[in-house]
């Protein structure tokens, strides 16, 4: 009721798209409200303008297409800017995929990480990966549907192919749905099932008595099927910054067993 009051009584509202938007206000019985595209490839100028309008005395609603706004989202760069100037920012709190996800998922939640999205490209996306293996906290990011799949395989090499997870996506939604498994089994079934809509992955924490920081055999036999020895040592030298030479003798004896 909060939000809806707050967006009823605003001067202006910026938001992502104003087809998306001015079909929820209209919903919602919320017409006629002058509405400003504010999105990442426009935000430069735009941030002026909204700041000229809130130092005129208009109140200015910020809201996202989906989820809670600045969350993995535009405009946090808006309200550093109002801060600095002295201007007054309130926050109407409301539903968040990553901290829903979290409630839903059966997994810890006194400790979190939440890493936003992953890199489009493999090896800049293990890279990162490998980064956050061992952080004693349940890990939380954000994923597009077409590349669910290839994220969670990538998860399975780095993070070892046992390790639990959740994928939730569409919460809050007429087709919300939560599967468990390990990384491997839901990298599986998401390689052969197309899947829509906004998704978050969730990886059970490390236990960083047992669980090495990456899977080092599983990296190479994944590079080694599609490059040359020395190009796949080269790259997970690059995702796992190890010496050159413990690795490529590591690999030697992979190519030897094989």
């Amino acid at each position: 009721m909060r939000a809806l009051i707050t967006l009823a009584q605003a001067d202006m509202i910026a938001c992502e798209d104003t087809r998306t938007s001015g079909s929820l206000l209209s919903g919602y019985g919320i017409p006629h409200k002058k509405l400003l595209s504010y999105h990442d490839h426009n935000e430069d100028g735009r941030k002026l303008e909204i700041m000229r309008h809130i130092e005129s005395g208009l109140a200015i609603a910020l809201i996202s297409d989906a989820g809670m706004p600045l969350i993995a989202d535009p405009g946090y760069r808006l309200v550093h800017a109002c801060r600095e100037q002295g201007l007054s920012v309130t926050v109407i709190p409301g539903a968040n995929a990553a901290l829903t996800a979290m409630a839903g998922s059966g997994l810890p939640t006194d400790h979190f990480y939440f890493a936003g999205f992953l890199p489009n490209k493999t090896t800049a996306r293990q890279k990162t990966l490998v980064a956050v293996a061992q952080i004693p906290a349940t890990l939380v990011f954000y994923e597009a549907p077409q590349r669910l799949a290839a994220s969670l395989r990538d998860m399975a090499a780095v993070f070892g192919a046992t390790r639990h997870a959740v994928v939730s996506r569409e919460l809050t939604k007429l087709f919300e749905e939560t599967r468990r498994g390990t990384l491997t089994e839901l990298a599986d079934y998401y390689g052969a099932n197309e899947v829509k809509g906004e998704i978050v992955i969730l990886v059970a924490p490390a236990d960083v008595n047992d669980t090495p920081a990456f899977d080092l055999d599983t990296l190479l036999r994944e590079h080694m099927q599609k490059l040359s020895l020395r190009d796949a040592v080269a790259t997970v030298c690059d995702i796992t910054g190890l010496k050159k030479s413990d690795v490529y003798a590591r690999a030697l004896q992979l190519s030897k067993d094989k």
